[in-house]
């Protein structure tokens, strides 16, 4: 019990040591490479403490080996770009002058709830709020709110909005969401009026939204920037 007492005392600074020589962006949110390197060194931290067999050494040399890996890998990455791009990848444009690029959504096997939670996550209900956005190569999406959209100061603030709640999801890629059109008070014939109206089927449409107050946004399928 004691030798394995001792082996996690020294695996677990010997990690420690590893993670803070690679750099701060360890902690936070990683690259691809990162986070495979990440992985392999708590594995085999994990094995030299599993089993007491195995040399000590054994699980020290791989983990300063990668580490090794990942700071000659990030020098090349500053160095020459193309090396940078095969490492990390490169951004991809989901919405630009304010329409989906339902094309990169496809390759990059993007849902549509994947898009409205990142969405979410930045403060923004609204699908017509988006001017732009972009999936940043740790998985991030960054959005840039139309001019009209985007927060005033405090100062400039004369009035207050109406409370209400944000619009829902009531048809996603071709498919009805019953439970979306109740949340919002509506009834498939108010649905189906808009739909006459604005001359088209269910199955051809990528995004309908609304809320309780009738307004909505429509993007038929296919529609790209």
């Amino acid at each position: 019990m004691t030798i394995v007492l001792i082996r996690a005392f020294i695996l677990y600074f010997v990690v420690m040591f590893s993670v803070r020589l690679m750099g701060k962006r360890q902690l936070g949110e990683l690259q691809p490479a990162e986070l495979v390197i990440t992985m392999l060194i708590s594995n085999i931290a994990t094995l030299a403490l599993e089993d007491i067999d195995i040399p000590l050494l054994h699980g020290v040399l791989p983990i300063l080996a990668l580490v090794c890996f990942e700071i000659i890998a990030s020098c090349l990455s500053l160095k020459f770009v193309k090396f940078r791009k095969w490492i990390s990848g490169t951004p991809k444009i989901l919405i630009h002058h304010g329409i989906i690029d339902q094309n990169m959504m496809k390759n990059l096997r993007f849902s549509i709830d994947d898009l409205m939670t990142a969405l979410r996550m930045n403060g923004i209900f609204h699908l017509e709020e988006v001017q732009f956005a972009v999936v940043e190569t740790n998985g991030n999406v960054s959005v840039y709110q139309k001019p009209p959209f985007q927060p005033a100061e405090k100062q400039n603030v004369h009035a207050l909005s109406p409370c209400t709640d944000p619009p829902q999801m009531i048809i996603a890629d071709g498919k009805l969401r019953e439970n979306a059109l109740s949340a919002i008070g509506k009834t498939r014939q108010w649905l189906d009026e808009i739909l006459i109206q604005e001359k088209i089927t269910i199955p051809e449409i990528f995004i309908f939204t609304a809320d309780q107050s009738c307004q909505y946004q429509l993007i038929p399928k296919g529609e790209i920037s």
